[in-house]
């Protein structure tokens, strides 16, 4: 029997877990599978832009160690916000508020994946790429989690850093060192995870009010919140296109850019534009459907350019 005392809302009680003894689809699903999957791509994009060559078996472990430093991370954010993802309907089945795995076992589970994760990187390529991933990890768990998600409205603003960093790490793995492709890619998911997560925001604040979480929606309102997200928009357009100037992204890459930059200016505006009922949650679901999509895309171009022969320069 264990219990997990966070307070969530001002008016809230944290709620009590009973574990009853997890299997391994618990476990696994502890490491925010897919999140780990988007870590795995955007990784395997900042080595293959990278100024180099890594043994095909070392990168494969590297991505691997890579993806579970990912996942240990995810793991710890979901034992510390257990009591949140208690009042929220989309996390409320997750392994601890649903009494599967108690809060001590998550946080052992994701403690030594941590470490490991770390150690294993360090031994298969090297220990910059390794300190990466440990700054990453402690950066979600830590600085994300247990302060900024709870403090402030720029929570995922300032929190996006983690979730961009995988391209730097990848790189570090292939180069030993940080280059200006992997901190353009670090740039353009760090730009595109505030307007990608406002949008949700924006359809859940209730929940969220709920929860205790200040979102923007709930501390700037909707109506700032959605101009916020036309704003990073505008921004993200033209820095997708930024490895094009640079000369790592071709004919396709630019073609992709300029088409999804677009599709991201458009479906802001229409989440500007429709602020009520149905339209509103449309607009926005419309808004977070294509975010994904176009992120997904563009570092697609950026893979089989590189790996299939398919580059193009433009400049």
């Amino acid at each position: 029997m264990t219990s997990l005392t966070n307070t969530i809302g001002p008016d809230v009680p944290a709620p009590a877990f009973t574990a009853v003894g997890g299997d391994v689809p618990d476990y696994f699903a502890l490491l925010k599978p897919r999140v780990m999957v988007l870590v795995i791509f955007t990784a395997l994009v900042g080595m293959v832009v990278s100024h180099g060559h890594v043994q095909p078996a070392i990168g494969v472990i590297s991505l691997l160690a890579i993806a579970v430093g990912a996942g240990a991370s995810g793991c710890l954010n979901m034992w510390w916000d257990a009591d949140i993802d208690a009042v929220m309907t989309r996390t409320a089945q997750r392994p601890i508020p649903a009494g599967r795995i108690s809060s001590e076992e998550a946080l052992g589970f994701g403690l030594f994946l941590s470490v490991a994760s770390v150690l294993v990187l360090g031994l298969a390529a090297n220990w910059l790429a390794a300190g990466l991933l440990a700054f990453t990890i402690v950066f979600y768990a830590v600085i994300y989690s247990m302060w900024l998600k709870r403090a402030t409205a720029q929570n995922i603003v300032i929190g996006g850093a983690a979730g961009a960093l995988p391209p730097v790490i990848g790189q570090a793995v292939v180069s030993g060192s940080v280059g200006i492709e992997s901190l353009v890619l670090f740039a353009i998911i760090f730009i595109w995870t505030p307007p990608h997560f406002w949008a949700l925001a924006l359809i859940k604040a209730e929940e969220y009010a709920r929860a205790g979480i200040p979102m923007m929606p709930n501390v700037a309102g909707p109506a700032s919140t959605r101009r916020q997200i036309v704003w990073y928009s505008v921004f993200l357009a033209p820095l997708g296109l930024v490895p094009v100037a640079l000369g790592f992204g071709g004919l396709l890459y630019a073609v992709i850019g300029v088409v999804g930059g677009l599709g991201m200016l458009a479906f802001s505006v229409r989440v500007l534009k429709n602020r009520e009922g149905e339209a509103e949650k449309r607009a926005a679901m419309g808004m977070f459907g294509f975010s994904i999509l176009y992120l997904f895309a563009l570092f697609s171009a950026l893979l089989a350019e590189q790996s299939f022969g398919l580059f193009r320069p433009l400049v």
